[in-house]
């Protein structure tokens, strides 16, 4: 389990790695984080590839460049994005991915607009392609794991806009017994992560659900969960502003305004409800994967009435959600520089 899986994906040479994008040209970036930076790239067999580069200054790329291997080898699922190789060689560590077309969610769903070009049609097929790529990871593949950093940036969108989940370094592998770990190092991004996992380290199947909640409420209304704290309406985070316009009644009136009202109301009201039972500060109150992926499915699946969500106005306040965190909780709160932090890898 400590090993890398060599032997489920291909170790490339990094003269090759230099080869494939053309001396890491930068007319082949494609994007660029705290972690470093990715190329676009051809292998030799005329396949085009995302050849993600770890940065040098990252004392903590080594973890997830690991842990990012170790999970993603062994991963099959169409919504998951494919690890094709890696590159292991002095300082140089790099993985290699398909690449996938039409970059991230995030590129598309918050900017004026290019949020055109997702009409209701495409997001609900979207919301249902990140359900069934969690669900796999927790209860389909062999493996059971908690993904940890559910976010629109890293889903990714096919030539077809079919989603695939991205980003497994601050995942974790649970036994299939397990249900629940916790780490003295909050790590994620503010505004997507549970209540449990930001004040107490506890994270779960569970902490993905409220995740994934939050996501859907963001592709529903083409809102960032922190872009309503100056808003009018007086309410500082989408949760907020989403269960108001539910309790209201009001529901369709948070639906994102470029849709021009072309989308079928029943999908929607479905989808703010189940996102809002997604986000409930309890975890025992939030469905499985399996359970919000049969409520998408079935107009006529059973949904509970949703609790008024878990708010996060003090954090707001304190620090803009949607930032990555690495936090101690035997030191004060701090923001961590690198998007790149340490994983937990293997469970205890």
């Amino acid at each position: 389990m400590n090993e890398i899986p060599i032997e489920q994906s291909t170790q490339y040479d990094f003269s090759i790695v230099q080869a494939v994008t053309n001396y890491f040209s930068p007319d082949n970036k494609i994007g660029e984080g705290g972690y470093g930076a990715v190329y676009k790239g051809m292998l030799p067999n005329g396949q085009e590839v995302a050849v993600k580069r770890l940065s040098k200054n990252s004392t903590q790329g080594s973890e997830e460049f690991k842990n990012e291997i170790a999970l993603v080898a062994k991963l099959q699922h169409r919504n998951l994005v494919k690890l094709l190789g890696f590159c292991l060689q002095g300082e140089e560590k790099i993985l290699i991915y398909e690449f996938v077309l039409n970059k991230s969610l995030d590129y598309f769903l918050f900017d004026p607009e290019k949020k055109y070009l997702l009409n209701w049609f495409t997001r609900y097929k979207i919301i249902g392609g990140i359900a069934r790529g969690i669900l796999y990871l927790h209860e389909d593949s062999h493996l059971k794991i908690i993904h940890r950093d559910l976010k629109a940036s890293n889903v990714l969108l096919d030539g077809d806009m079919n989603s695939k989940i991205s980003d497994f370094g601050l995942a974790r592998i649970f036994m299939f017994d397990q249900t629940h770990g916790n780490t003295s190092r909050v790590i994620g991004t503010y505004g997507y992560m549970s209540p449990e996992y930001v004040l107490h380290g506890l994270f779960s199947v569970k902490s993905d659900i409220f995740s994934f909640g939050v996501l859907l409420l963001e592709i529903i209304t083409g809102k960032k969960n922190n872009s309503l704290s100056m808003n009018s309406t007086g309410t500082e985070d989408l949760l907020s502003y989403a269960w108001k316009h539910w309790r209201e009644g009001k529901a369709l009136d948070m639906v994102d305004q470029s849709l021009g009202g072309l989308y079928s109301k029943n999908e929607v009201i479905q989808c703010i409800h189940v996102g809002l039972l997604c986000v409930q500060e309890e975890v025992e109150d939030r469905p499985t994967m399996a359970n919000v992926v049969l409520m998408l499915n079935s107009h006529s699946a059973t949904r509970n009435a949703p609790n008024p969500p878990a708010f996060f106005n003090g954090f707001s306040q304190m620090i803009s959600a949607g930032e990555e965190a690495d936090q101690s909780r035997s030191k004060p709160q701090s923001l961590s520089e690198n998007e790149v932090s340490t994983s937990e890898l293997y469970p205890r």
